[in-house]
């Protein structure tokens, strides 16, 4: 045992046997208060014997039966690693066909001829002794026979039709079946009576165990393996229980009593069976050991009362049962011990001013003492909201000021005594900057200074330091540092910059800062300045291993003081013609003592530096050759990052070639499993950057070191730094994926984190693919297109924006690593509910009449929801643009059309309209409308009645002008007052302008016109006269046109050239169309390409099938409906933003097949009992306008 020490140290180094030392060891620690045991620690010396020597006879086996090839290693502490592998030691490939079994033999469900090799061989790896016992060659043999026999599946392990299993709490449990049979048996498990844990559960040996990690008892049931082919299934069902050692649920603590008080110790554990309690004082079962009459033994508790000193012992908990033990001391400390304060007396406290202070009062008694705060000597007790008394005894006070300075007393006392303690605060004044440094701009080689004057505390001494741009000044003599000022001397560009001074006391820290700006001075025309002159003979002396002095004499300065000398150096040994920076010194030093590197044939030459520029550099001096030596430093940048799962990838940056000190330059690559007492591995490799060790477990750690070395020697001791070998994907899908809705296009999705050891693998993130699968207003299924969000890091919720509402929509989570990501959740489908609608898709007003107009209009585009009703609204607009009255009309939501009747003749009118949901009105479409003018009306009004001539008025006039306006255009009307049969004519301008009147005549004598071609938006001047009635006119009116409406486009479907298109290609699928009827009536089924091969037509012969050929046409009972057919809406018009979406994504009613190129091909047929059709869909043969949108 070492010595002051309680360590047994065993030590078999110098010929002892380990099994001499085998057995159970306790360790007790004993002083005068008690004593306190250890549990127990078992020592077992490893072993790793021989394999039994055996005779194995070659197996011959009929190609598609099952073999077991038996490993039976020898039993080893701790048990061997079993793999297999051939005489190239390279391991057996593995598959759902042949496996190795957890006992270590190999399995084959059937052979194939494949199979037959001599060297099937079995290693043990021990690996706790570092060796590899290998089994004797197995030789197979595979007869093939024909036909080979299918058999249903049979279990090879385990056998029969149930078993047991017992696994303790905690552990890994591990079923196993594997099953033979041709074709290869797939297998499947399941827990009858309940659901595999999600999180823990993981299948390995392609679904041939079963792993379920940390178990506990709610894992115990029935696990049923079932082993399938095309031929049937068998199964088997394992019967698991879970047992568990004893686990804490309270430890006893150590408990401090005072003589007279009461306490207890508690000690609980559960396990499966129920764990046994037991108590020991002193390491002493307690029925035997001295009688307490303090003390109570309450099956897992003891309970004290009325304590006394020699109550005082060590306490052992034991709770145990058949699968382990529980061990834990708990020392019960019974003092009478009067305070004592641990903190040093008429201790300085030292704070600035309005900062908190903290007055220490450590202290020690039982009972437990009460603390108390005085200020001075006689002071009263502190108490208020302006002290902070901690439970450790410490005073706060959190703004100090002045008059806080002083005596402060703790107090502490218990039943046994009291004593106090006096601490001394001083509250000092903050140090402040009175006077700060200012910007300045200065000429080139002038002088500057900074003020920086300060007060403090007059007890306290400050310190001044100056920065420039944050760094510490240049240390250069130009720069004068005095009390309270900063002079630079012959100011240079260099100069320019940020400066701050800084004041530091022993309690507080101030700075300030200015900015320096260097200008340049006025030029001086009689002075040239250029670079430097290069310097010369340069001069090798002192030459040692490791240094070297450098001399040489400047060149002409040029006008322009030189301000450094840069020194080059060339390796004419391993890198000849490449010039390295070395090192520079100031423009007044033509002398430096060189640093060098070994095993480096070194040159120098020098570069002047001034404000102008660099000089050419100087002719190299004479070449110098250090010697060999080991190399001074190893590789940086050490890393080990796994390309593969099984593998660790160790790179690094080489050194250089001088960095090597010498020949044959090679790296030591060591590495060992972190956590792991393992030996180091190493291997020397050439100089190369990277050196790939194979076979390691998935993302494991891994301390590594690179060692550089040479033929001399190694370099010093290499820092460890710690990689991971390769990543694998994550094992495991986030759980319990839950989608909160909140709201129609919003939705906040949570889940449960992966266990970090399931990620196998740096922890990226986690990704969410989300997809719409159909939207619940329309019932109809477009393409799906997955979105991905992304969120980094360990997140567990995240935001899905941009949903459509009222549609149904999926989404699962995946884990992410370095090596990609994991398998998906099962998909969660959730629902966003209904918005308000998008505008109708369109409005259209026509025929219009005296009173009425039709209204047509398309249903939204986005309907968002269920729609409830249509809102129009409308309003007549007068000739100043004002407007009427609002009426408001609401219109079911399976119209499509209105005709609004009771309106004004020759009025214009504004409407708006839009859609509504549960949720609300969308936005509205508006559009503008004018009623006919009556002319007969109009013109009736205003005619004389017959007869009325008789009387004619004295003076012919034309009066009541008005206008009614849209956009191009207004009508005209007027009353007119003489003769009969007046011919009249419209004048009108641009109102304001002095243009000429433009004149139109009225044909006929109707007392009302239209005006066109008027241009939106302006204001026209309009008067009325009379041909043959001495000219005369009426007075003027002036009106204004209507604003350019953007909704107003043309409708290319009511063009003449469109139509004239739409029938020339109607006409000729027409005629298509009969001539196709013809044939088919004719012959039944034939196909098109045998036709145009023997009639050779030019005109047919490039249609080939790769270019759209048409398939077959087929008489009445081949007649099937289109698979994926075009998107016509039942008006026959085609919409553009239709036209965007996938013809995959729609199906239904139109007769009609696209084949995998994408050619057209068309079944038309006779007459049928058509089959009935979903929607608005016809039930109609197709029309030509479907057919030629299916080609389009």
């Amino acid at each position: 045992m070492k010595p002051n020490s309680g360590t047994l140290v065993i030590n078999i180094m110098n010929g002892g046997k380990a099994e001499a030392y085998e057995g159970i060891y306790q360790c007790t620690a004993r002083n005068e208060r008690g004593a306190a045991i250890s549990n127990n620690i078992v020592i077992r010396p490893s072993r790793s014997p021989l394999w039994t020597k055996e005779k194995l006879e070659p197996n011959q086996v009929r190609e598609g039966d099952s073999l077991v090839l038996h490993c039976r290693p020898p039993v080893g502490l701790p048990p061997p690693i079993i793999f297999w592998m051939d005489n190239a030691f390279q391991r057996l490939p593995q598959s759902e066909r042949v496996s190795q079994g957890l006992n270590g033999d190999l399995y084959f469900s059937n052979v194939q001829p494949e199979d037959t090799r001599e060297d099937y061989i079995c290693y043990a790896r021990f690996n706790h002794t570092q060796t590899i016992q290998q089994k004797q060659p197995i030789s197979v043999k595979v007869l093939s026979t024909k036909p080979v026999t299918e058999r249903q599946p049979v279990l090879l392990t385990p056998t029969g039709s149930t078993s047991n299993k017992v696994e303790l709490r905690g552990n890994v449990l591990l079923l196993e079946c594997i099953a033979a049979g041709l074709p290869t048996p797939v297998i499947r498990w399941i827990k009858e009576g309940g659901e595999l844990p999600a999180n823990r559960t993981f299948f390995e040996n392609f679904k041939k165990t079963l792993k379920i990690i940390d178990v506990s008892e709610a894992d115990s049931g029935n696990y049923k393996c079932i082993a399938r082919n095309i031929l049937g299934s068998t199964h088997h069902v394992i019967s698991v229980t879970v047992k568990a050692a004893p686990y804490w649920i309270t430890a006893p603590r150590n408990l401090v009593l005072s003589p007279g008080e009461d306490g207890m110790l508690i000690c609980r554990a559960n396990g499966n069976p129920k764990p046994h309690i037991s108590w020991l004082t002193n390491g002493v079962p307690i029925a035997i050991a001295p009688e307490d009459p303090s003390r109570k033994v309450d099956g897992d508790t003891i309970i004290f009362s009325d304590v006394q000193e020699r109550s005082s012992a060590v306490y052992q908990c034991n709770a145990s049962n058949e699968y382990g033990y529980l061990l834990a001391n708990a020392f019960v400390n019974v003092l009478a011990e009067p305070p004592r304060i641990l903190t040093p007396a008429s201790k300085l406290y030292q704070v600035i001013a309005n900062t908190p202070a903290l007055l220490d009062c450590a202290y020690f008694g039982s009972p437990k003492p009460e603390i108390e705060w005085f200020k001075g000597v006689k002071g009263s007790i502190l108490r208020g909201n302006e002290y902070v008394f901690h439970d450790n005894g410490t005073l706060e006070i959190p703004v100090a000021q002045k008059d806080s300075t002083g005596t402060y007393t703790c107090v502490a006392r218990n039943k046994l005594g009291k004593i106090q303690n006096e601490v001394q605060l001083e509250v000092k004044d903050p140090t402040m900057i009175i006077k700060q440094p200012e910007y300045k701009v200065i000429q080139r080689a002038g002088q500057v200074s900074f003020e920086c004057t300060i007060k403090h505390d007059p007890t306290l001494i400050p310190t001044v330091i100056w920065l420039k741009d944050n760094g510490e000044l240049p240390d250069d003599e130009r720069f004068l540092v005095g009390k309270d000022n900063l002079t630079i001397m012959n100011v240079t560009d260099k100069d320019d910059g940020t400066y701050t001074c800084i004041i530091n006391t022993t309690l507080d820290s101030v700075s300030a800062s200015a900015v320096l700006t260097v200008v340049a001075a006025p030029p001086t025309p009689a002075i040239i300045y250029a670079r430097p002159n290069p310097p010369f003979d340069l001069e090798l002396t002192g030459q040692l291993e490791r240094s070297i002095e450098l001399s040489w004499i400047p060149g002409d300065e040029n006008n322009s003081p030189i301000t450094n000398f840069v020194i080059e150096y060339e390796d004419g040994l391993h890198e000849p013609g490449v010039w390295h920076y070395q090192t520079e010194v100031p423009g007044t030093q033509t002398t430096v003592q060189l640093k060098l590197s070994p095993y480096v044939n070194y040159s120098f030459r020098v570069i002047a530096v001034n404000e102008i520029g660099r000089s050419q550099p100087s002719e190299p001096s004479e070449q110098y050759l250090t010697k060999a030596a080991n190399p001074d430093e190893n590789p940086s940048n050490v890393q080990g990052i796994g390309s593969e799962p099984d593998n660790l990838v160790i790179t690094w940056e080489s050194l250089k070639g001088f960095q090597s000190n010498g020949p044959g330059l090679q790296y030591k690559v060591s590495w060992r499993q972190k956590d792991f007492d393992d030996e180091w591995t190493s291997v020397i490799v050439a100089n190369v950057s990277k050196y790939i060790v194979s076979g390691t477990p998935t993302f494991v750690p891994y301390e590594i070191k690179v060692q550089a070395l040479n033929d001399l020697g190694y370099a010093p001791e290499p820092s460890e730094v710690i990689g991971h070998s390769g990543e694998d994907l994550p094992m495991v899908a986030p759980s319990n994926v839950q989608v909160h809705v909140l709201n129609s296009t919003l939705a906040k999705v949570h889940w449960d984190p992966v266990p970090l050891k399931t990620v196998r693998g740096h922890l990226q993130g986690y990704k969410v693919y989300y997809w719409k699968v159909q939207s619940l207003s329309r019932r109809s299924r477009r393409h799906v297109e997955k979105k991905i969000l992304t969120f980094r890091g360990n997140k567990t919720f995240g935001m899905l924006p941009g949903l459509e509402p009222y549609s149904s929509y999926k989404l699962n989570v995946r884990v992410v690593n370095g090596k990609g990501e994991g398998p998906a959740s099962p998909d969660k489908v959730f629902k966003t509910p209904e918005g308000v609608p998008s505008s109708p898709s369109f409005l259209k007003i026509t025929n219009p009449t005296l009173d009425s107009l039709t209204l047509e209009w398309g249903s939204p585009t986005h309907p968002n929801g269920v729609l409830t009703s249509y809102i129009l609204k409308f309003q007549p607009i007068n000739n100043t643009h004002e407007l009427g009255p609002l009426v408001e009309i609401r219109i079911p939501a399976n119209e499509s059309s209105l005709i609004l009747k009771n309106l004004n003749y020759s009025t214009r009118y504004k409407f708006y309209f839009n859609a509504q949901t549960s949720v609300g009105s969308g936005s509205q479409i508006t559009e503008e409308a004018v009623t006919i003018m009556d002319e007969g009306k109009m013109a009736g009004i205003l005619r004389p009645a017959v007869g009325a001539g008789k009387v004619q008025p004295l003076y012919p006039r034309i009066r009541n002008v008005t206008t009614a306006a849209a956009e191009t255009y207004a009508n005209i009307s007027w009353e007119y007052e003489g003769p009969d049969h007046a011919s009249f004519y419209v004048e009108y301008g641009v109102a304001g302008s002095k243009e000429d009147w433009k004149k139109e005549i009225v044909n006929g004598s109707r007392s009302f016109f239209v005006l066109k071609g008027l241009t939106p938006g302006t204001a026209y001047k309009v008067r009325v006269g009379a041909e043959g009635l001495s000219g005369f006119k009426s007075s003027e009116d002036v009106f204004e046109t209507g604003p350019a409406m953007a909704s107003r486009q043309v409708d290319i479907a009511t063009q003449g050239w469109f139509i004239g298109l739409m029938c020339a290609v109607a006409l000729l699928i027409l005629i298509l169309l009969i001539v196709c009827f013809i044939r088919r009536n004719k012959g039944g089924k034939y196909p098109v390409k045998e036709k145009e091969d023997a009639h050779a037509d030019p005109e047919i012969q490039p249609m080939k099938e790769d270019d759209g050929t048409f398939g077959e046409y087929s008489d009445a009972e081949d007649h099937k409906p289109l698979k994926k057919g075009s998107r016509t809406p039942s008006d026959r018009t085609v919409k553009k933003e239709d036209s965007d979406d996938s013809l995959v994504d729609y199906g239904e009613g139109v007769n009609g097949q696209f084949n995998e190129d994408g050619s057209f091909i068309g079944q038309y047929s006779g007459k049928k009992e058509k089959e009935p059709v979903e929607g608005n869909e016809s039930s109609e043969a197709p029309s030509p306008v479907n057919a030629m949108n299916s080609f389009v």
